[in-house]
């Protein structure tokens, strides 16, 4: 085999392979006779169908085996002959097929991962933020289970106030026209409540049983249906009985219903969920701080291959999310060639940190064990109750989803290492202020 160095720029390198006709050839005649031992062809015993016979049904298809094995086997040597470490899959251009028993020419392009140097862990200085639960957390926590296992009972007609419901009949108009989905019969709405468009439901306050009322509204520039969006609209409702909520006392016996034996019991479950909750968002919000920390110090030049997939994935969410008028905050005012540049500088810093993480666990020997990927596994069937057996015969027939497991799992043990090498403080804050800093980036 001849391999040849075509390119050698920064990451890209490229070869042109001669693998000879000898090599081909020999390869094919072994595939010959092996298929030779066990072809039945009428009027010779099996074995002995001439080689001429053999060729002539199977050379061809034997051919194109050989062709694919060698490019297969050749060009893994280049890699283990040269030590790349391959970024993506090579690319693969065949430039001379054998014809008339001559040799096999291919030009084979690859990108190879950076050498990338391990920053000092040890000068990165972070904040982790702990907030703890208050009684005033708790109570809130209570007042929303109790809303939750409240139960809708009709009252006396009278003035509906914030947070009752009215059951109403209404028919909504543009332009003096009824429009598809503005018509409802028997609608539960809360006063001045959440789900409707925005100042529907605060134009109900007061009004009672019996009462027909003109609301006027717009709708939203970023509404779903976009024959509505932005679009002035007025809505006939006719309010017909109003319910209130009527919630549980809080008591022992509110708590056996939740299946536990006490109040006590049930605020403590509350706080454990409620600390389970802030250390969670207390996570996040480190770890936001360390990639930041690492990307600072991160300036190796990444695969363009690893670039533009990546890119790609994050510019078709994108380019879906400007068909249906649904970007966001600055975004919605930048043009596309904007949008491109930021969008890729986001997808060359995922990569550089991917990278990065990947570099770290690998030259620190952090593995994810067989023990932890069971339990994702275990935990990730858990998510589809009914469907267990279905889900486990699925991780059974695709050992690669079981692999997509474990990802996350290694980006956490290299995290885990990191914060252990780094300098970390402790501040505690509101809970409010701990939502807020793991919301931001």
């Amino acid at each position: 085999m001849q391999v040849t160095e075509v390119t050698n720029e920064g990451l890209k390198r490229a070869y042109t392979v001669v693998v000879p006709a000898s090599s081909i050839a020999q390869q094919k005649d072994k595939r010959l006779a092996e298929i030779a031992k066990d072809i039945k062809i009428p009027g010779f015993r099996p074995g002995k169908v001439p080689q001429k016979i053999v060729q002539a049904r199977y050379g061809q298809a034997v051919m194109g085996e050989v062709l694919e094995a060698s490019v297969q086997e050749a060009s893994g040597k280049v890699v283990s002959d040269n030590n790349l470490r391959p970024a993506l899959q090579p690319k693969i251009e065949v430039t001379k097929f054998p014809e008339n028993d001559g040799d096999l020419e291919f030009r084979m392009d690859v990108e190879v991962l950076p050498e990338i140097p391990m920053p000092d862990f040890s000068g990165i200085s972070l904040t982790r933020l702990k907030a703890v639960p208050g009684d005033e957390d708790v109570t809130k926590a209570l007042e929303n289970i109790s809303r939750r296992q409240a139960s809708l009972e009709e009252t006396e007609a009278r003035a509906a106030a914030k947070g009752e419901v009215l059951i109403c009949d209404f028919v909504g108009r543009i332009d003096g026209v009824e429009f598809q989905g503005g018509t409802a019969s028997d609608m539960p709405i809360e006063v001045a409540g959440p789900g409707f468009i925005p100042g529907f439901t605060e134009q109900l306050e007061g009004m009672a049983p019996g009462e027909e009322r003109l609301v006027k509204v717009a709708f939203p520039a970023d509404y779903g249906a976009a024959d509505l969006a932005g679009k002035d609209a007025e809505f006939t409702v006719t309010a017909k009985t109003l319910k209130v909520y009527s919630r549980p006392a809080l008591d022992d016996e509110f708590a056996k219903k939740l299946g536990l034996e006490s109040m006590e019991k049930l605020r403590e479950a509350i706080v454990d969920s409620l600390q389970r909750e802030y250390d969670s968002l207390s996570r996040v919000s480190i770890k936001r701080k360390l990639l930041d920390a690492l990307a600072e110090r991160a300036s190796f030049t990444v695969p363009e291959g690893m670039v533009d997939g990546e890119f790609a994935q994050i510019w078709q969410r994108v380019e879906a999310d400007m068909k249906a008028g649904r970007l966001e905050g600055e975004d919605k005012d930048k043009d596309e060639a904007t949008l491109k540049a930021e969008y890729r500088a986001i997808a060359e810093r995922r990569i550089r940190l991917g990278l990065l993480l990947s570099e770290i666990g690998r030259t620190n020997n952090i593995q994810v064990s067989r023990e932890e990927l069971g339990q994702a596994m275990r935990a990730e069937v858990q998510r589809y109750p009914g469907q267990e057996k279905q889900i486990y015969e699925f991780f059974q027939k695709n050992p690669q989803a079981i692999e997509n497991l474990r990802s996350p799992i290694f980006e956490d043990k290299v995290i885990d290492f990191m914060l252990e090498l780094a300098k970390v403080e402790e501040e505690t804050v509101s809970p409010e202020k701990l939502a807020e800093a793991a919301q931001q980036g």
